[in-house]
């Protein structure tokens, strides 16, 4: 008997019932990451891979910008992972409420 088809990873992508995006960079020349801000979302990225429910990364996106200001020419890059999870954790309305409070108060 057949089971369901699975991709590459082992994933049964039939079964994931959440998927948050998460940012890691920016491509706003007008406001650029900082490295704290950088390493703030990078520990989101693990947190939705480390904890329970555990995340699974599905997808992959790579943005970049080429921007010129004056005589210098910058570079941003931006990576958006897709986390597919069974259910949706607890805790990621926490976070985003978390990230937003910080953004009105400290922006």
């Amino acid at each position: 008997m057949l089971g369901k088809p699975k991709n590459s990873s082992g994933i049964d992508l039939s079964d994931i019932t959440f998927v948050k995006r998460i940012n890691i960079g920016s491509i706003n020349p007008n406001n650029p990451v900082n490295e704290d801000q950088q390493e703030k979302q990078m520990a989101f990225l693990n947190k939705c891979l480390n904890e329970f429910p555990k995340g699974r990364i599905i997808g992959k996106d790579v943005s970049v910008g080429v921007f010129q200001i004056g005589e210098h020419q910058i570079t941003l890059q931006r990576i958006t992972y897709h986390v597919g999870f069974n259910r949706k954790p607890y805790w990621i309305d926490e976070e985003d409420t978390n990230s937003y409070n910080n953004v009105m108060n400290n922006g």
